[in-house]
């Protein structure tokens, strides 16, 4: 993938770093994970499953944040 592109095996605390705006897309999916403990070192795919999330789509909203 192209670089500045959210992919699922990154971690939620890389993505809100490098991409502030992609935070509205973690409230849509009702998911509080951006303080949490896990934020370090849990994948976008992970926390999708623990979620009951389609990741495929997760990052595709994501990615569509940062694109506006």
């Amino acid at each position: 993938m192209a670089e500045g592109t959210i992919t699922e095996d990154m971690n939620i605390k890389e993505v809100i770093e490098k991409y502030p705006e992609a935070a509205s897309v973690f409230a849509k999916y009702n998911m509080g994970c951006i303080g949490c403990t896990a934020a370090s070192y849990e994948k976008l795919s992970d926390i999708a499953a623990v979620h009951g999330v389609d990741v495929k789509t997760f990052v595709k909203d994501l990615n569509a944040s940062i694109q506006k």
